[in-house]
């Protein structure tokens, strides 16, 4: 790639707004030239509000626009595979926004079009460069809780307002996504902790509609060992009376605590060490990601952690809890 590319956006929606792309506009070298949505009225406030020169309804035109290099997938997880392999076959690098596809079969067919063609494909899972998890990885890597053992993550949370009035949304429909907020949420977690400790081998779980709320899972539990032979475990509800977002890596020397969602301390308890570590999310949350997409394509001196093949491995990973 050059020493300058412009991105466009498919799907400029709410995620678009602060968490992803004015990072695309501040990131050296990146430039958001375009942005797609069917609804030309929302569209055409989004580029007058983000300053953003092309804008489309059809994202054909912005896939095949030569003056557009790469392309941010930031739509429904329904339909990415569609419009990523539109963007393999123009031979343009991607980003797919998070969960990569609804199933782990269409992950798979993601990713071999963009292997086919030779074209770098991304995806979302942006904890994977944020500080404050890097911070945690490194504890991990120089073992100062001795050997990992256990991982564990407990979330719950209250139904959302959208859900208990009966609106329609589509992260809790079965037909986009089978295990809602699941498939939404839980894949950031199960997919950072990829990240630190490597290839699952095998995974279970249990997963209900408790609620009734929506056609989609509302309450799921798992449990995982990975190759090292570490084991892992987790439950998700999604109507429980309180908030709780709490990960426990246990070692033979110590534990790390620190939440997936809740930027509050992370905090280190060994035999030799007790720390707690407070480390603020930037302002558009994806940006480190982003800027260390750039630093692959146009510094090349760097590999990206968060790639179509390791998205695929965390949907194989749900899949495998969720059946």
């Amino acid at each position: 790639m050059s020493k300058k590319i412009n991105w466009g956006i498919i799907g400029c929606g709410n995620v678009t707004e602060v968490k992803s792309g004015p990072a695309y506009q501040k990131v050296e070298g990146f430039e958001l030239k375009a942005v797609m949505r069917r609804n030309r009225k929302e569209l055409i406030d989004y580029a007058e509000r983000h300053g953003v020169e092309k804008y489309y309804t059809d994202a054909d035109l912005l896939i095949n626009d030569d003056e557009i290099d790469a392309i941010y997938i930031a739509t429904p997880p329904d339909s990415h595979l569609e419009y990523a392999i539109k963007v393999a076959k123009a031979g343009k690098p991607c980003c797919i926004e998070k969960p990569m596809a609804p199933s782990y079969e269409e992950c798979i067919e993601i990713t071999r079009a963009f292997e086919s063609e030779k074209v770098p494909l991304f995806v979302a899972y942006y904890r994977r460069s944020l500080p404050r998890f890097l911070k945690v990885k490194e504890w991990i890597d120089q073992k100062c809780i001795g050997e990992v053992r256990h991982i564990n993550w407990n979330y719950s949370c209250p139904p959302k307002e959208i859900d208990l009035l009966g609106t329609y949304n589509w992260r809790t429909d079965a037909k986009i996504a089978k295990a809602g907020y699941f498939d939404d949420l839980a894949s950031h977690g199960l997919d950072l902790f990829n990240y630190y400790f490597g290839t699952v081998r095998t995974a279970n779980g249990i997963s209900a509609n408790q609620l009734g709320l929506y056609t989609a899972k509302d309450v799921v539990t798992g449990s995982w060992i990975y190759e090292s032979g570490i084991i892992g475990s987790g439950s998700w509800n999604f109507g429980s009376y309180h908030y709780e977002d709490e990960v426990q890596i246990i070692g033979s020397k110590g534990t790390i605590r620190f939440s997936v969602f809740k930027n509050n301390a992370i905090e280190l308890d060994s035999e030799t060490k007790q720390e707690k570590v407070f480390i603020e999310h930037p302002e558009h949350i994806q940006f480190y990601h982003v800027k260390d997409m750039k630093k692959e394509l146009i510094d090349r001196n760097f590999l990206h952690p968060s790639t179509g093949s390791s998205a695929t491995h965390t949907a194989w990973v749900m899949d495998q809890i969720l059946k």
